[in-house]
Parts: structure tokens; C-alpha cells; sequence
């Protein structure tokens, strides 16, 4: 392989800013932020979504209704459409 065009692989660190949590991972993500974390100087990127607080992986999601799409339908506009 050629030197000098691959990027530098390194830990980093993400803090999931909406649960309030620090991951740190390899990557080769570039920033010039720092954080000092377990005594140690890691390069320091902040994100909105992870794991941790994204609802699909935290089972908060929001419940779909149990009857399907077209009896919702049906419902709602059913009387417009001459069904009762």
C-alpha cells in the first residue's frame, strides 16, 4: 500500500448529546476537539443520535395501531365514499 494517503485511525470519542453519554470507538472521523477522558486526551466529536436514545434500540417508539392501513382508511373516510 502507498503511505501517506490513508487516513489516521484512532480512538474517538462521541457524546451522545441528547442521553448525555460517551462512547469511544476507532475511527477515522477528522476533528480538531479534544476531551480528557479516564485520564487520558481522546479527539472529541458530538452527536444527537445513538443507541442510547434513538427509540427504535431504547423501545420507546411510538405503538402503531393494531388494525391495518385500509380499515383505518375505511373509517375515517368511509362515509364520503358511501360506505358506512
Amino acid at each position: 500500500m502507498r503511505s501517506g494517503i490513508h487516513p489516521t485511525y484512532r480512538t474517538v470519542v462521541f457524546h451522545d448529546t441528547s442521553a448525555g453519554t460517551y462512547f469511544k470507538v476507532g475511527s477515522t472521523i477528522y476533528t480538531e476537539k479534544t476531551i480528557t477522558l479516564e485520564g487520558s486526551e481522546y479527539p472529541y466529536v458530538t452527536i444527537e443520535v445513538s443507541a442510547e436514545s434513538h427509540p427504535f434500540y431504547t423501545g420507546k417508539q411510538r405503538a402503531l395501531s393494531q388494525e391495518g392501513s385500509m380499515a383505518r382508511f375505511q373509517k375515517r373516510f368511509g362515509r364520503f365514499l358511501g360506505n358506512k
